[in-house]
């Protein structure tokens, strides 16, 4: 089978909604043990019974990525019951919108907090199980924010470009020690984030607004989250044995053709 990720032990952040959902679920279906860990707990629970319903296997977890111990108490717990961590994948963060000069303080904060320091955490808490087994794989979820301007997206902007810059150094610095590590940078995708955004912000107008966003991606659609899973799978499995240190553009062309 392949990309088979038979008996990995894979834990996914934000797991329990949208792109860490579709991750979830993928490896899940090429054998990998997942960890379902979310800040809302029955989201998580609903992902693990999802995914232990198809006759896979899945336990799930309620974990605030911001907090430092809590990260590492999750991930000890997972070390109890299986005695390694094979897979990593930083899924959880929070969107915002905004330009510098309307971007206050606390939701600048929080931005950092959520999006950066929770993928230090996550990183963090499993980096020393890796260089024991002397095995390991990272992959960070960056964005195209991280390498073109948009427009209204300071904060997030910087918290993307932040996880773009420590995917490089967690990779130069562990390569040594077996560990890979990579990131993806999506473009628009289609999650239940994007409909509640266009709800709140565009009331009447969601499908024009949808239609709108939408063909900002030069393939003239968003992607969906069950695209982005398959690139995970891909970076994840040992077809990927050779890449470290990367960034991966999932992105309708946005970056490259939008000229």
């Amino acid at each position: 089978m392949p990309f088979a990720l038979h008996d990995k032990v894979a834990l996914i952040t934000g797991a329990g909604s949208g792109i860490g959902r579709a991750i979830a679920i993928k490896l899940a279906e090429h054998h990998a043990l997942v960890q379902v860990l979310d800040i809302n707990e029955a989201a998580a629970l609903q992902v693990a019974a999802e995914i232990n319903s198809k006759n896979f296997t899945a336990a799930g977890y309620t974990c605030n990525v911001s907090s430092q111990a809590e990260m590492k108490s999750v991930t000890q717990k997972i070390m109890d019951k299986h005695s390694r961590v094979d897979i990593l994948i930083n899924s959880a963060g929070i969107a915002h919108v905004g330009k510098l000069e309307n971007t206050v303080e606390a939701d600048f904060d929080k931005l950092f907090t959520v999006n950066v320091k929770g993928v230090y955490n996550a990183m963090q808490a499993v980096i020393p199980f890796m260089k024991e087994q002397k095995s390991g794989t990272i992959l960070n979820l960056a964005s195209v924010a991280a390498w073109v301007g948009l427009s209204d997206r300071f904060a997030y902007s910087m918290t993307k470009g932040a996880v773009a810059a420590m995917t490089l150094s967690v990779a130069k610095d562990y390569v040594q020690d077996g560990i890979r590590c990579n990131s993806i940078s999506p473009g628009r995708v289609h999650t239940p984030f994007v409909d509640g955004f266009l709800k709140a912000n565009y009331p009447g107008k969601e499908k024009e607004m949808f239609d709108k966003l939408s063909k900002t991606q030069p393939i003239g659609r968003m992607a969906t989250p069950e695209e982005i899973a398959n690139l995970a799978l891909f970076l994840c499995s040992d077809e990927a044995a050779f890449i470290t240190g990367t960034d991966y553009p999932i992105d309708g062309g946005f970056l490259t053709l939008n000229t």
